[in-house]
């Protein structure tokens, strides 16, 4: 457990149970303490090691990869160190369908909050097929898995150039800026603005193939020279400053759903907002015989919010795929762009206002609440018309390509999902020679 008072030890990196997902690791808000060189072995990750959740989502789990030197992990999570005859893959696919069927409930202790102690964990049963069965069938199933983690890499590579253009064009003003500092030394704006836009020198400009150059010359051109000050700071000449509710045509939270165990209306809570996607996965379903949904459909580009909670609110999503008919619940706000503004411009807005919105909670450290009366007073940047078409024009493609790579991740998760329980129960049988046969 953190201790404030240990002053002994060099501070290093430990994992908390926030900080495990299933078959990978978050990085993100990762806690420091002093350990001392005796401390190694017992609080310590080798490569290998299966990381398991105590509470939380007892039994979620991922194995360790030596990510990040010197690791350590909290009295919340379990380290499993396989002997030989397991292997620590095999072991690992056994977890997660444990997890999705249930088999692990058995063993968890509480009510409310679920654990599942170091003692139970040492009581689980596991099925023990031989060696090389388990590691044929671990392998089909990494592949899938790789496959799967490689589109979630590319997703977020699109995603950070989709951030970078939005920061370049409406937080740091960078063609604006460039067409000023150009006159007040004597040379083109014009130039200035596509060398900003581009990132590219000039002498690369001049090999441009010419079509690409005009491109970029018009949308240079939609940018002033000029900055003024507004509630926001200094924004460039003739853009403007709204309420969020003066600008979007739909600003709302969701209903009290009447679930429904199968059939019915997805419904889209607090879990199924993470890293600013979707998950669907984790939906319920609405009876709309009980509850009438009419005029709460998500639509496509709608952004979600999390609007209470402690750790999950303020997070964001924006919906880039519907593949059916979907609300969200009462502790979700939707956004919807109105016609002055455009739904990949707000989706990208809200994202880089996320640790706003977050600090933007009301109540106590138990429950805090994001009200409507308060998103719908948060004032946004209004840029005009065509450079938002501009934009639109460059991260419309992005936002499809994320959503491709998205939907085949889940068909290729679907699948895998499909596998496991027939690999696991030896009706499909496959050894590690087969697999590389």
């Amino acid at each position: 457990m953190l201790d404030a008072q240990k002053n002994r030890g060099i501070f290093q990196p430990y994992l908390g149970n926030s900080n495990v997902r299933w078959g990978a690791f978050d990085f993100r808000d990762l806690a420091v303490m002093r350990f001392e060189q005796h401390e190694e072995e017992r609080y310590g990750l080798l490569d290998g090691d299966l990381v398991v959740c105590e509470g939380g989502e007892p039994g979620r789990c991922a194995i360790w990869q030596g990510e990040v030197p010197n690791i350590k992990i909290q009295k919340a999570l379990h380290r499993i160190r396989v002997k030989d005859g397991l292997d620590n893959y095999f072991l690992y696919y056994w977890f997660l369908h444990a997890g999705k069927t249930g088999e692990l409930e058995p063993y968890f202790t509480g009510t409310t909050i679920k654990h599942l102690t170091g003692k139970a964990l040492a009581e689980l049963q596991i099925p023990l097929p031989p060696i090389g069965r388990q590691r044929g069938l671990a392998k089909v199933l990494r592949s899938l898995d790789d496959k799967i983690d490689l589109n979630q890499r590319i997703n977020q590579t699109l995603e950070a150039i989709a951030q970078v253009i939005f920061k370049s064009w409406f937080v740091d003003f960078g063609p604006v800026k460039a067409k000023i500092a150009a006159i007040g030394q004597g040379q083109d704006p014009l130039r200035a603005a596509i060398r900003a836009i581009s990132g590219k020198t000039d002498a690369e400009l001049d090999q441009m193939p010419r079509e690409h150059y005009d491109q970029l010359a018009i949308a240079a051109e939609l940018f002033p020279d000029k900055m003024e000050d507004s509630e926001l700071g200094e924004i460039p000449v003739g853009w403007e400053v709204k309420a969020l509710a003066r600008v979007t045509a739909y600003l709302n939270r969701g209903i009290s759903p009447r679930y429904l165990e199968s059939g019915g209306v997805l419904v889209l809570n607090q879990k199924c907002i993470r890293d600013f996607r979707v998950d669907v996965t984790k939906g319920r379903r609405h009876d709309p015989a009980q509850r009438k949904i009419d005029g709460r459909e998500l639509q496509l580009g709608d952004v979600l919010v999390n609007s209470t909670g402690v750790g999950t609110l303020g997070r964001v999503a924006q919906v880039l795929q519907l593949d059916e008919k979907a609300i969200v619940d009462s502790h979700v706000t939707v956004i919807r762009a109105g016609q002055d503004l455009s739904a990949p411009y707000l989706g990208q807005y809200i994202k880089w206002k996320q640790p706003e919105i977050e600090a933007m909670g009301e109540g106590s450290t138990g429950q805090t609440e994001l009200s409507r009366s308060k998103l719908a007073e948060h004032l946004i940047l209004k840029p005009p018309k065509n450079i938002l078409n501009e934009f639109d024009r460059l991260i419309c493609p992005i936002n499809e390509g994320t959503s491709s790579k998205e939907r085949e991740a889940a068909q290729l998760a679907e699948l895998r999902d499909a596998l496991l329980p027939k690999l696991l129960s030896g009706e499909l049988a496959i050894t590690e020679q087969d697999n590389e046969a």
